[in-house]
């Protein structure tokens, strides 16, 4: 491990080095248990220069939130390149359950959402917003895309214990029938 990762103009490297340590705390200690100064024994530097490099305790959050979804993000997009319509949505759902409940801050969110920590996600338009996207439901409907959302935040909640049986659940009731 080099001493020197903050000298120079190494902003990304700095930024990545401080998210890779806070992304392990939120892990092991949950988001509501993130403590600034585990993160700075962490990273060996100062809160200033933690302020500095990426921002305060809710930037930091926020960010490792935003670098997890983008990873799973970037595999639903993969997994519905070719696919539309009823076989999208449900991919997308499928997908993003699957890869949001096997991922370590996923389960650092699931937990939070047992504790009622994270009402922000319900006002939030980022989630809406990747539901559209990724599933191809109309942007100009934004109640299916908030629909979405909260299937899938029921079903990490409350999960169906067979993936068979839960894919099966959502092309039987996620669709609409015409």
């Amino acid at each position: 491990m080099r001493d020197d990762w903050l000298v120079g103009d190494r902003r990304a490297e700095a930024a990545d080095r401080i998210f890779s340590a806070a992304t392990d705390l939120i892990v092991r200690d949950g988001l509501d248990g993130f403590d600034m100064a585990a993160l700075q024994a962490a990273v060996h530097c100062s809160r200033a220069t933690i302020y500095r490099h990426v921002g305060g305790k809710a930037q930091i959050r926020e960010a490792v939130l935003l670098r997890q979804a983008e990873r799973i993000i970037a595999t639903v997009r993969s997994a519905v390149v070719g696919l539309s319509g009823a076989e999208r949505t449900v991919t997308a759902v499928v997908v993003a359950l699957e890869r949001i409940r096997a991922d370590p801050i996923g389960q650092t969110l699931l937990s939070a959402m047992r504790k009622d920590e994270l009402t922000w996600i319900g006002r939030s338009a980022v989630p809406p917003a990747l539901a559209a996207e990724l599933t191809g439901i109309d942007d100009d409907d934004p109640q299916a895309a908030q629909w979405i959302v909260r299937v899938v935040l029921a079903l990490l909640f409350w999960p169906v214990e067979d993936p068979a049986a839960e894919r099966e659940m959502l092309q039987r009731f996620l669709i609409q029938r015409p």
